[in-house]
């Protein structure tokens, strides 16, 4: 039976919960999808980042009774009109290989002049008591020709933050990714949220 003083992260990747769990105000459990059982893919149906981390938030709450949070990250580009977006994870096909994704992004914008783009984070807190609360963080960055870099994951190797060095996500540490990245930013309010409850 879950106690008020539990809070799920909806992921079991361990580093991410590594991270955020000494973040957390002192009493607060951080547990894993693990932790409270669930091993079924959350549904991820909506067409906003918003949308998919509301509904995986609040799945979680009304299936396992315990408070969670969840988050959406999607690469925004602006000659593309701002996708592939929502549609990050699985812009090449349903096989959601990050390889093909980046082969068709740096395809799509071949002979584009204007790179630009941003990671946009939203994470999705959904209380006992029913409320939602929502947080976001973004990181504006440029795509470039060939990725470089082994780190990271996902579109990391081709985005170079614009506030960087001039490396991509992929060739800094996980260190130094955290400090900049769209996802820290986000869950950085979440936890100024949680601190100050």
């Amino acid at each position: 039976m879950p106690t008020p003083n539990q809070l799920c992260f909806a992921s079991n990747n361990a580093h991410k919960l590594d991270e955020i769990r000494p973040l957390l105000p002192p009493g607060l459990t951080l547990l894993s999808l693990a932790d409270i059982g669930c091993a079924e893919e959350l549904p991820e149906t909506q067409d906003t980042l918003e949308g998919n981390a509301r509904q995986k938030a609040e799945y979680v709450l009304q299936h396992y009774g315990v408070a969670c949070f969840a988050d959406d990250t999607g690469l925004e580009v602006s000659a593309l009109n701002g996708e592939p977006g929502v549609y990050s994870a699985r812009y090449a096909g349903p096989q959601r290989r990050a390889e093909d994704n980046v082969a068709k992004l740096v395809q799509e914008l071949h002979g584009a002049t204007d790179r630009s783009a941003r990671f946009r984070t939203v994470v999705a807190l959904a209380q006992a008591d029913g409320t939602v609360h929502e947080f976001d963080g973004e990181v504006a960055g440029t795509i470039i020709k060939e990725g470089r870099g082994a780190g990271g994951f996902g579109y990391d190797p081709v985005f170079v933050p614009t506030e960087g060095d001039g490396r991509t996500f992929a060739e800094m540490s996980g260190t130094e990714k955290n400090r900049i990245s769209h996802r820290a930013r986000a869950v950085s309010k979440l936890l100024a949220y949680l601190n100050a409850g």
